[in-house]
């Protein structure tokens, strides 16, 4: 395209997208715009952040998750003989114990009774136990009265209720079994009911109690290489413990049942716990692919980690206790896709079939949404009364919802009159006692630790292909010009890379500078190059460097629009949703971001840029000390807002970095000061560092 009759200023101004400050005529000649146009022209505090990429990261991950789902079918399509059937049984409960970790040790449970409810046809008991030493669960024993005992005996796990036992549905599966003569033990989840973890004065929680305290304890578990669903299945099975204690229960006779958040743990407790004989998840089964496609967010203790990477599923949770007898209880219009319910049971029925028990594995799908009404309880019921025959009751009887403060095994609803340990105590415990044994580390052993907590790929020798995008206009950035490039740093994924330059730019990257300099945003690079100070002062400071300002995948110009309207932010949004999936694919969101960090340094080179300065703010502070510590070329690093150490993060109850933040086991290997110590040798300077309550 000719550019006439055009000034210097018209040029510059030409380097944004559509050329702006020029008209063209049909042409292609440049005609000059009018003064009134340019009074129109945004400031830069009414500019919107530029997000070319919103879907990226989604769609990526969606590739990642069907191609894991891939590899888990070839394992089940190769199931074709009852042999391979009992063998596929051994290995999802091997894989379920690499998720999982190791099983703790049992310690007394020291149950008590706090009060006792008589009713017509049942008692009501009040018992607290200590699934670990000081970690008190509340629960209600329902027993049933006149009856021959002993009977069947059911835990009962609950949903994501805030009154955790006492919510009404919970109350009536529990009440429902026990008219028919079932003994039933029904607990609160952590963070529910009376096991608030994060008080206020009056009592209240400060996460809003369920989803929220679950995601705040059970994020930092990962920096020390804990899994909250581990601690979720540990109390049930401590539970059961309790349960068989008990002269009233058949130990012959002993099932688990629970909806949603409490389907997770009747699904997580078929894996790591045999003496089951029968159970049934209510709206939860379904498979990871459907939840991921669907952006359905789901709490930190149903995301274990490396579930994708090896191959599991929600089915082989569920196929680890086969051919013990199982009903799936699905819901035509819940968000846990009844599809993926459908395809567990096929392959499970395939399974079943095989071990000759296929009358043992059933699916019933209830007409409307997600809960546990009466029609899934009746079928639950149904199912049970096969399976021990101590009833032929197909309805579900009457029942008298209790108040909560009735079923209060404290005396104001809280376990903390009890001066209770917390799960975070033991996380801070536990990041203590690594910090004490964990020995210094350097050079190429830090290095190889860094880059196996990392899970990153191997770093290809090709150049990573880049696209040169149109300019947006004038972004008020602090130089005349600029260009942004998208740089391939994997397939499916663009790490947005933009260029300052004092003089029109639209084209590859100018050559001719040995030293550049490389930003890496906190929230995004288009943002903070107009109003980060940091910016101006590496630019001010290296005049003849390159200066170019990067976005790594999930920020700035990748931010995910997905999982509902302005989620990213929140605690159960779009950023957690794709950091929780890359805990299950093995691939840390941190480990990903650095490794965007390592291929655009390798692109910058390959541009001239022998001698890199890397330079992060906030977030981008932690991918660009992993990558200053695995690349030769950066020569200087500068971090701001960059936080301490990883066990700061672990042992502060009120912390704010997010999961994307934060790298699975690294505390068992080494913290961020063993990096900081490793890159003096690359003039580090690390300045107006962030606390754990900062990092938003």
């Amino acid at each position: 395209m000719a550019f006439l009759n055009t000034s210097r200023r018209d040029f510059v101004l030409a380097s944004g997208l559509g050329f702006f400050g020029l008209h063209f005529s049909p042409s292609g000649h440049s005609i000059a715009c009018n003064a009134a146009e340019f009074e129109n022209l945004p400031t830069a505090a009414e500019l919107e952040s530029l997000n070319r990429f919103p879907r990226m990261v989604q769609e990526w991950l969606v590739a990642q998750v069907r191609e894991a789902e891939r590899r888990g079918n070839a394992l089940r399509e190769a199931v074709r003989t009852k042999d391979d059937a009992a063998a596929y049984v051994k290995s999802c409960q091997d894989r379920i114990r690499q998720c999982f970790g190791p099983i703790p040790d049992k310690t007394p449970l020291n149950a008590r009774t706090t009060r006792v409810i008589e009713r017509e046809t049942y008692r009501i008991e009040n018992v607290i136990f200590e699934s670990r030493p000081g970690y008190f669960v509340t629960a209600n024993l329902y027993v049933p009265k006149g009856r021959k005992f002993p009977m069947p005996g059911v835990v009962g796990t609950c949903g994501h209720s805030l009154n955790g036992k006492a919510q009404d549905s919970y109350q009536s599966f529990a009440q429902g079994l026990t008219r028919m003569g079932y003994v039933v033990l029904l607990f609160d989840p952590v963070g529910q009911g009376e096991r608030f973890q994060y008080l206020t004065p009056d009592l209240k929680s400060r996460y809003k109690g369920g989803v929220g305290e679950h995601i705040q304890m059970g994020n930092q578990q990962a920096l020390v290489g804990e899994f909250l669903g581990a601690w979720f299945a540990w109390d049930g099975v401590r539970a059961l413990d309790y349960l068989l204690t008990r002269d009233e229960v058949d130990p012959k006779h002993v099932g688990v049942t629970g909806n949603s958040g409490g389907g997770t743990q009747t699904t997580w407790l078929c894996g790591v716990e045999q003496r089951w004989t029968m159970v049934a998840p209510a709206c939860f089964v379904t498979t990871f692919r459907r939840n991921a496609e669907n952006e359905l967010p789901a709490d930190t203790e149903q995301c274990p980690p490396r579930v994708l990477s090896l191959g599991l599923d929600h089915s082989d949770f569920l196929a680890a206790l086969a051919p013990k007898p199982i009903v799936i209880l699905a819901k035509e219009r819940d968000y846990f896709d009844v599809r993926g319910a459908t395809e567990a049971f096929d392959r499970l029925k395939k399974l079943y079939t095989l071990l000759g028990k296929p009358e043992n594995i059933e699916l019933f799908v209830g007409p409307k949404y997600h809960g546990y009404s009466q029609e899934n309880r009746e079928a639950m019921y149904q199912f049970f009364n096969k399976q021990t025959g101590i009833s032929n009751a197909q309805t579900e009887p009457t029942l008298v919802i209790e108040k909560d403060e009735t079923l209060w095994c404290t005396p104001r609803g809280t376990i903390s009159d009890l001066g209770p340990r917390t799960l975070f105590s033991f996380t801070r415990e536990t990041s203590q006692a690594l910090g004490q044994s964990r020995t210094k580390i350097s050079g190429d052993s830090l290095k190889k630790a860094a880059r196996n907590l990392l899970k990153m790929p191997s770093e290809s020798q090709a150049i990573p292909e880049y696209r040169i995008l149109r300019g947006m206009g004038d972004r008020k950035y602090p130089t005349k010009s600029y260009c942004t490039y998208a740089v391939e740093t994997e397939p499916g994924i663009q790490s947005l890379v933009t260029r300052l330059f004092d003089e029109p730019l639209m084209s590859r990257p100018p050559r001719g500078q040995s030293r550049a300099i490389l930003y890496v945003s906190h929230r995004s690079a288009d943002v903070e190059m107009r109003d980060e100070p940091l910016i101006q002062q590496l630019l001010k400071s290296e005049p003849d460097a390159a200066f170019f300002a990067c976005d790594v995948r999930g920020i700035g110009e990748s931010q995910p629009d997905t999982c509902g309207a302005n989620t990213f932010l929140t605690p159960y949004g779009s950023d957690y949703f794709l950091a929780a999936h890359a805990f299950m694919l093995d691939k840390p969101y941190l480990g990903q971001r650095t490794f965007d960090v390592l291929r655009v340094v390798a692109w910058l080179v390959d541009q001239g840029h022998s001698q890199i300065h890397l330079a992060g703010k906030g977030w981008g502070s932690l991918p660009a000390t992993f990558a200053a510590i695995l690349s030769d070329s950066v020569k200087q690093v500068t971090l701001k807002n960059a936080i301490g150490s990883f066990a700061e993060l672990a042992e502060t109850e009120e912390y704010h970095w997010p999961l994307a933040a934060l790298l699975p086991d690294v505390l068992t290997k080494l913290d961020l000061p063993d990096l900081y110590r490793e890159l003096q040798s690359k003039k580090l300077n690390r300045f107006e560092p962030w606390g754990p309550e900062d990092g938003i």
